[in-house]
């Protein structure tokens, strides 16, 4: 239900992971997270993770994987485990600094943003942003999750919690986009366009309104009811839409990110990044309280 962040089966082992969240957290909100020394290189290649998501975008992966695969020695501490799966937020270290990972999950529900999953992460980041400690977000999302019950519970406002958690964040912020990253749930997924201070992509990225065959569905509409062939005429008309909006320099031409990187370089750019922006110093506007969509 989202009401407790962890469990565990018995006191000893509660008490072990109650120290080690305590080790990742500063004193207090006014002190930075604490460092650690780590075995870990910095500049070690991941090279797995050349292989570790598939090109196709239909076919799941496990996140779990890309952010063991990440971060020092492999270790991290997921909060909300068994809640809004579709969703990962954990706490850990890369290059010895703390960090918070928010990563869509395409193992379950494909990696949707949905009511529960929006307010997950929208209040691990709230929690992040509190304790001083750098946000890292892994994009492959495919979207919000449609439907009745979710249109019916308010998706539209819960999403918001998530976008307005990240835009209200002054902790150094940097995205990740893996495959997938389409229409309003991109947006949240803190997007350039809401405030991510560096923005990085693998070269599969495909950042668009949504994908290549519901685009081509929908702007060539006329051209393939008119074809003789309307299959081929939709065949052909996905192809060009790929070859020229969804390939994958495209986003980095139009400035939605940073750079192209090989996926192998990935932790040692993240840890060159965080270095960069250790001494990063934003203030939110004067004011009593924000107004956040409850």
């Amino acid at each position: 239900s989202g009401v407790a962040h962890f469990a565990y089966d018995d006191e000893e082992t509660c008490l072990e992971e109650v120290r080690y969240l305590l080790s990742l957290l500063p004193q207090n909100n006014r002190e930075m997270p604490p460092r650690a020394a780590t075995d870990d290189p910095a500049d070690r290649a991941c090279e797995t993770l050349r292989d570790m998501v598939p090109a196709d975008g239909t076919r799941p992966y496990d996140m779990h994987e890309v952010i063991t695969e990440i971060v020092d020695d492999g270790e991290h501490m997921e909060v909300h485990e068994r809640w809004a799966t579709s969703v990962i937020c954990t706490l850990a270290r890369i290059g010895g600094e703390v960090v918070g990972i928010v990563a869509n999950q395409p193992q379950s529900l494909a990696g949707v943003l949905d009511i529960h999953s929006s307010e997950k992460a929208a209040r691990f980041v709230q929690l992040c942003d509190a304790f001083n400690i750098p946000i890292v977000t892994l994009v492959d999302v495919p979207g919000f999750l449609p439907g009745v019950d979710q249109e019916h519970g308010g998706i539209i406002r819960h999403g918001a919690k998530l976008l307005y958690a990240y835009c209200n964040a002054t902790v150094p912020r940097i995205s990740l986009i893996l495959r997938k990253a389409y229409g309003g749930a991109y947006i949240v997924m803190d997007s350039r366009s809401i405030g991510a201070d560096l923005s990085f992509a693998w070269p599969a990225n495909e950042i668009a309104v949504m994908g290549a065959e519901g685009a081509a569905n929908v702007v060539f509409r006329r051209q393939i009811a008119a074809a003789d062939d309307p299959d081929a005429m939709r065949a052909q008309m996905v192809k060009e839409y790929k070859a020229e909006l969804m390939h994958p320099y495209y986003a980095a031409e139009r400035g939605l990110v940073d750079d192209v990187i090989d996926p192998a370089d990935t932790r040692s750019l993240l840890i060159g990044s965080l270095a960069m922006l250790r001494a990063k110093h934003a203030s939110l506007p004067d004011r009593k309280h924000g107004n956040p969509p409850m």
